[in-house]
């Protein structure tokens, strides 16, 4: 089963990775993710590390550009198929780096993929 990577996961209700990871845990989706505090939401840990994390279909980004920079490789190094730019995660120059790493750019709303059937 493909897996996703919520990136940016929050432990607050009212943000949108929290919300993603619920409704991709409802759509059965494998779901990991990572943040800045540890937690769970929807049986799903945070995870504060990115060691360990393998085999990542998709990446969904829930952080905002300035703070993806420290992360560009780490993402890249988990070679996932694509990366999902979810509004407000814009980021140009991380398009060009994952495009040059064979990596699809997908400037999408996770949330509203999910309630189109649209995902995959």
């Amino acid at each position: 089963m493909k897996k996703t990577l919520v990136f940016g996961a929050s432990l607050k209700p009212y943000r949108y990775s929290h919300v993603a990871v619920k409704r991709l845990v409802e759509a059965s989706e494998k779901v990991v993710a990572f943040g800045l505090r540890e937690g769970k939401v929807a049986g799903v840990q945070i995870e504060t590390s990115l060691d360990g994390f393998q085999e990542v279909d998709t990446v969904t980004l829930y952080m905002n550009p300035k703070r993806q920079k420290q992360f560009y490789q780490n993402i890249i190094d988990l070679h996932p198929r694509r990366v999902i730019f979810n509004p407000g995660t814009e980021n140009p120059e991380f398009y060009d780096l994952l495009s040059e790493a064979g990596i699809e750019v997908e400037v999408a709303c996770t949330l509203v993929l999910l309630s189109m059937g649209q995902y995959h």
